[in-house]
């Protein structure tokens, strides 16, 4: 029987911007790893002409050659280098797009504080919510048409907009930048480590990873991060 789970006790006095990440944090990661470990080598090994084994071999040594770049997350990077059309492939596995447990709760919890916080703009900051996400626009189109969420966001920004991946201190400095934000009154959230790791090198204030971005597999070791297993814990 799993142990009850710990509820995360955040500074929100001390937070003014909440940045989350999209495909392992808010969505679950089972239909990016779907699409990529099982559904796309199968394809591209019978367009190549070799085994499946092979198939996903020579995959992995592609995605390892741009690992942690914007090519890695670029829909027409692996298109043209695929011959693959990624874009139509991920339509057809719509189905398996879904929410991480309480997301949505949590989401609407982060709107509440922000009305709370504008009528009681003499005590309170504003609190800025804003998508900070490697996902392509198509790919943030395509999640959308399955877990409409932009309502909830002031913003939703894309790597691929600012030109550098979350892993380069150059996104940082651009988002600050861009959204006129303070990086030591900010909350992120992600589920990848080098990309939290990243966040923690430029100063933002306040992290969380997330411990099973993928439904269908084991709890990730987030150490030194504390770790988000389900929203409830903010809410």
């Amino acid at each position: 029987m799993e142990q009850a789970l710990k509820q995360i006790n955040l500074d929100w006095n001390n937070i003014d911007t909440v940045l989350l990440d999209m495909d392992g944090t808010l969505l679950d990661l089972h239909f990016d790893n779907y699409y990529w470990h099982d559904l796309l080598p199968e394809l591209y090994a019978k367009n190549s002409g070799v085994s499946l084994s092979d198939g996903k071999e020579k995959l992995i040594a592609l995605q390892n050659k741009v690992k942690g770049t914007l090519d890695w997350y670029c829909l027409d990077y692996w298109t043209e280098t695929l011959k693959i059309d990624i874009k139509k492939l991920k339509h057809e596995i719509l189905h398996k797009i879904t929410f991480r447990p309480n997301a949505v709760k949590f989401l609407e919890s982060l709107k509440l504080i922000q009305k709370q916080r504008q009528h009681d703009s003499k005590k309170h900051s504003t609190l800025k919510i804003i998508m900070a996400t490697n996902a392509h626009p198509d790919a943030i189109e395509i999640k959308m048409m399955k877990a409409e969420m932009s309502q909830y966001f002031d913003s939703i920004c894309s790597s691929h907009e600012l030109g550098f991946a979350k892993e380069d201190q150059r996104f940082w400095h651009l988002l600050m930048e861009k959204h006129q934000l303070s990086p030591s009154k900010c909350l992120f959230i992600d589920d990848s480590l080098p990309v939290l790791n990243s966040a923690k090198k430029f100063g933002i204030g306040s992290l969380l990873a997330i411990d099973k971005p993928d439904s269908k597999k084991e709890r990730n070791d987030t150490n030194p991060f504390e770790a988000v297993s389900d929203f409830s814990q903010l809410i």
